[in-house]
């Protein structure tokens, strides 16, 4: 999607006068107020509350969701439904989402003191009912659900909020025939935090443009002066601009070096904490932020120029070449249906018969950086992953496309690993990137 009509959704949205034209990667992509966010991520929530959550129930075959979490010891799910201005749950949070597809109508209701944003009306009188739990007893009786979901999950950490205190209250206040219908919400939890509407992915390609605005500037000679910056410096100058931007880093910025003889092993899953960058270093980065509810997560790679050099070596630019190869080999792969773990089978092998050693550890992103859904791969387990690797891909769903090619290098003393990360969304029929992926070498000069 392009900027500008992200910026159309959002004027629309809020009632806001802006004009700007598309820019190119150089350039400053605008952010929103933070004012405007909110509203517009409020907006966002309602509308998968409303369009897009009875569809996936009655996908799943559940009539009744139930979701609970106290202050500060959240559900992960129930958070996402929670309005901006909330930091947490207050106090202690029920919400009831019943969708009676009879009648075609689905409730949204809080058992609590208070609505809770614009959907969830309040649906308990302390005064009347002063013991909540038998408030919501009192709520599913009612409505009488065939199947009441929960979210416990022994495989899928996202889906497993409901603490053990909670699942004991709620048993202790259903009769037995209500008791026996509950069960695990975990793949309607799953779809709800996967699934992109129409608006989110209007919006989430600025969030990954900018993202590549701060690390084409961080792998620069604005930041980088060879032989006095360390791989320290660009992580805190990266982590500092994230706030100077009113953004979030979901995970503390990573930045890494291979350098000829430097060791026979540049193995990425270890690095020193800071080490002083030299021309003809290979620099890496591990970048992420949050903006309006979602998160990116994107590497790329930065060779610092010898005295003399104009561009990359050939030799490296060659290992980009392969990098992004088995980026196309994997994405080629996606289809509708088919499990994480044969994608990951079919784009090994394929990658290896065309002479490609390659690490993939592609995983879903959204809602949170390492979100559920398909995972394809991790970086220490490339032969399946069980459960989340046989979770069988759905449309609309947005992903990090993480991996690694090994290629040699004899004057480096043996392998490199040109390690990339770019987020792309599969709408069911086709995989794109959201903003483009790296080609070229960020260069940073030394003289």
């Amino acid at each position: 999607m392009k900027l500008l009509q992200h910026l159309a959704l959002a004027t629309a949205l809020l009632g806001a006068t802006m004009v700007i034209s598309q820019p190119a990667l150089s350039e400053q992509t605008s952010l929103l107020s933070l004012k405007d966010r909110a509203q517009l991520r409020d907006k966002v929530v309602n509308d998968r509350l409303t369009t897009m959550l009875p569809a996936l129930m009655r996908r799943q075959g559940i009539d009744m969701w139930v979701l609970i979490a106290r202050e500060y010891n959240e559900d992960p799910v129930l958070k996402t439904m929670l309005p901006s201005s909330w930091e947490s749950a207050r106090r202690r949070t029920m919400l009831v989402i019943f969708d009676d597809e009879e009648s075609n109508n689905t409730e949204y209701l809080a058992v609590a003191r208070y609505n809770v944003g614009e959907v969830f009306e309040k649906a308990w009188d302390p005064d009347n009912q002063p013991d909540q739990y038998q408030a919501l007893a009192e709520i599913i009786k009612q409505r009488n659900p065939g199947k009441i979901g929960i979210n416990q999950s022994l495989h899928f950490g996202l889906a497993d909020g409901l603490t053990h205190t909670e699942y004991t209250l709620l048993t202790d206040a259903l009769d037995a025939s209500l008791r026996s219908r509950l069960v695990s919400a975990e793949y309607l939890s799953v779809a709800w935090l996967e699934t992109r509407t129409k608006t989110e992915m209007e919006i989430y390609p600025t969030l990954v443009a900018k993202g590549h605005e701060l690390i084409a500037r961080a792998f620069s000679n604005e930041v980088v002066t060879p032989g006095e910056t360390t791989t320290q410096d660009i992580e805190w100058w990266l982590k500092e601009q994230s706030q100077a931007l009113k953004m979030d880093n979901w995970f503390h910025p990573s930045v890494s070096l291979q350098r000829p003889d430097a060791s026979k092993d540049n193995d990425f899953s270890s690095k020193s904490t800071s080490s002083v960058i030299q021309p003809g270093d290979l620099l890496h980065v591990d970048f992420g932020l949050t903006y309006l509810g979602l998160n990116s997560d994107q590497q790329q790679h930065a060779y610092v120029l010898k005295p003399g050099e104009s561009q990359a070596p050939a030799a490296l630019v060659r290992a980009l070449e392969k990098g992004n190869r088995l980026q196309d080999i994997l994405m080629s792969h996606f289809k509708l249906g088919r499990t994480g773990n044969d994608i990951l089978a079919m784009s090994r092998q394929q990658a290896i018969e065309e002479g490609i050693t390659p690490t993939i550890y592609t995983h879903p992103i959204g809602t949170h950086g390492h979100a559920a859904g398909t995972t394809i791969g991790m970086w220490d387990s490339q032969s399946g992953v069980p459960v989340g690797g046989d979770y069988p891909m759905q449309k609309n769903t947005a992903y990090s496309i993480e991996l690694n090619a090994a290629v040699p290098m004899p004057d480096w003393g043996g392998d490199i690993r040109i390690m990339l990360e770019e987020e792309a969304f599969f709408d069911g029929k086709q995989v794109k990137f959201m903003d483009g992926r790296q080609r070229r070498f960020h260069l940073i000069r030394s003289e």
